[in-house]
């Protein structure tokens, strides 16, 4: 069964101030029936990089699943000064993203003082069939204290 999503707007308007791409997109983010933070990508036309498919162009779910991880951090990390720095990020395509909404979770594998490992998963209507899965290593910025 999929997840079901429910956007917040306070936390997209946030992502969109916080991270300009995501706004640019049209990445939202809300929760799932659990109450765990997740992503939306809502399909556009625009979106479509194979009109023959048509599919989702690579490099847009590249970046929406990049995206939803930094904003993951940030929102798991109140207090950063400044946004985190990639250090790597790896991308596994596993099916054609199809001209319907995608989603995403993010799992902090890691959180340092200095590096954050976070694991992404991107879906569109099933949830255990995802169409991208990647990983990325984060420079963590210095954190205010009070």
């Amino acid at each position: 069964m999929s997840t079901f999503f429910y956007a917040d707007p306070e936390l997209t308007a946030w992502a969109a101030q916080t991270l300009p791409y995501a706004g640019f997109i049209g990445l939202q983010m809300g929760h799932d029936d659990e109450d765990r933070l997740l992503f939306a990508l809502p399909f556009a036309e625009q979106n479509i990089g194979n009109v023959f498919l048509p599919a989702i162009h690579g490099g847009l779910i590249g970046g929406f699943l990049e995206s939803a991880a930094e904003l993951f951090l940030c929102h798991q990390s109140p207090g950063l000064t400044e946004m985190p720095k990639i250090i790597d990020f790896s991308l596994d395509y596993l099916r054609s993203g199809k001209a319907q909404t995608c989603y995403a979770r993010c799992t902090l594998t890691r959180q340092g003082s200095r590096i954050a490992n976070l694991a992404i998963e991107g879906w569109q209507e099933w949830e255990h069939k995802p169409i991208a899965v990647a990983r990325i290593h984060l420079q963590m910025p210095e954190q205010k204290t009070d």
